[in-house]
């Protein structure tokens, strides 16, 4: 299927391919056949990230093209004020236990889409279907879309999402023959389960625009950190190797198919870890990033400034962002890293986040609610640019975008279809 513009021209259908966790420094060394034939023939430039730079909060800001004030959704951990409760979506299976099992699975599963991601907000699948498109997804959390879908497992509550929708085997809107998506992830089970499903969809020409997500190499980024991956991107590059083989091989590939390449965010190195300690505030912290929800947000910026995890720490006060850090008070602190006023100052404003966010020193990680950590490994979520420097490549769309947030106005813009713009 290939969408037609007003004039009746034919017009190449998108792959937008998301690699969780990829830095720029792994991407531009990357030897892998795939991703290198795809740079050879695209634009290439680093982008932004948003903060914090979670994997929930950054797949909303790609499938919304907003940043979180806009999307609501705040972190992967987080106070829920309307239920009087704590929302976690995933930061570790200890994490997860911590905060009630079924209540997390269906947190991050349905009601991610169903309840918290903001109705101002508009997902790519809305946008593109509304003008008659057929979209497709693969895993991405941030699915949202206007068609329903039942599970594979009995008991587990219908989601709406696009046409063509796959989640980790639990939702399948297509029998394609892909294995389960859970076997062995640290061998890249899920990756190459998007690759089975991926395969069956060109081979069929069944989409107009696809959200292609490879989650395994931020999974064993986390474990190796991000220089100690590289088998796990090896594995990422052949799932986008059977994409094009499907389509007859990597030149006919881009023959059909525009593409966007991307990562969410990036990873950096955990040397150290601990607690947040609010003196008794809420606190709800993961990875690189932490919220305190508390009536005195000065005065817990300020106790911050003692705790050497504690990097940039931001709140509002009379209405302008202030940034502190050890001790030094001034908003210059966010020039020193990716478009930080306009990221703070977004994250602060989404109804759903503490009063005071904190952006992890480099080097260090918060424990999270179960006390699991990533020390040795790779983590991410802060301001700072090994966060949140991602990189953005594009073939057959024009220049890529500066942001993760711009992607969905590009591949929009691309099919001539008009986005909603949020209240």
């Amino acid at each position: 299927m290939s969408a037609s513009s007003p004039l009746g021209a034919s017009i190449r259908p998108v792959v937008i391919i998301l690699i969780d966790g990829l830095t720029p420094s792994m991407f531009e060394a990357a030897d892998t056949p795939a991703i290198r034939f795809l740079a050879e023939h695209g634009e290439y430039r680093r982008a932004s990230s948003v903060f914090p730079s979670l994997t929930p909060v950054c797949l909303a800001s790609i499938s919304t093209g907003a940043h979180p004030d806009v999307h609501e959704i705040p972190h992967l951990v987080w106070w829920y004020r309307a239920e009087q409760r704590i929302v976690e979506y995933g930061s570790s299976f200890g994490a997860i236990r911590a905060a009630g099992f079924a209540r997390s699975l269906r947190d991050t599963i349905v009601d991610l889409n169903a309840k918290h991601l903001s109705r101002k907000a508009e997902t790519i699948h809305e946008a593109l279907e509304s003008a008659g498109l057929t979209t497709g997804a693969i895993n991405i959390t941030t699915y949202r879309g206007s068609h329903r879908h039942l599970p594979t497992i009995p008991g587990v509550p219908a989601v709406n999402g696009p046409k063509r929708f796959f989640f980790y085997s639990l939702y399948e809107s297509d029998r394609t023959g892909a294995p389960i998506a859970i076997r062995n992830r640290a061998l890249g089970s899920i990756d190459a389960y998007a690759a089975a499903v991926g395969r069956w969809l060109v081979t069929r020409d069944g989409f107009d625009a696809l959200v292609y997500y490879l989650p395994d190499f931020d999974y064993a980024s986390h474990a190796f950190g991000p220089e100690g991956a590289r088998e796990a991107l090896a594995r990422s590059d052949a799932a986008i190797a059977e994409l094009m083989d499907a389509a007859g091989g990597p030149d006919a590939f881009l023959t059909r198919y525009a593409v966007v390449l991307c990562s969410d965010h990036g990873q950096s190195h955990v040397e150290r870890v601990a607690r947040l300690d609010a003196g008794g505030d809420l606190v709800t912290a993961s990875n690189r990033a932490a919220m305190v929800y508390t009536e005195t947000p000065r005065a817990v910026a300020e106790r911050l400034d003692a705790q050497p995890v504690a990097g940039i720490v931001v709140f509002e006060e009379d209405g302008r962002v202030v940034a502190r850090r050890d001790g030094d008070e001034d908003e210059a602190l966010l020039d020193e890293v990716p478009d930080g006023r306009v990221r703070a100052a977004a994250a602060l404003r989404n109804p759903n986040a503490g009063e005071v966010l904190v952006s992890a020193a480099p080097g260090w990680e918060f424990l999270d609610l179960a006390g699991r950590h990533h020390l040795g490994g790779g983590s991410h979520g802060s301001l700072e640019a090994a966060d949140s420097d991602v990189p953005m490549l594009t073939v057959g769309l024009g220049a890529p975008p500066a942001s993760i947030t711009g992607i969905k106005q590009l591949v929009a813009e691309h099919f001539g279809v008009a986005v909603r713009r949020a209240a």
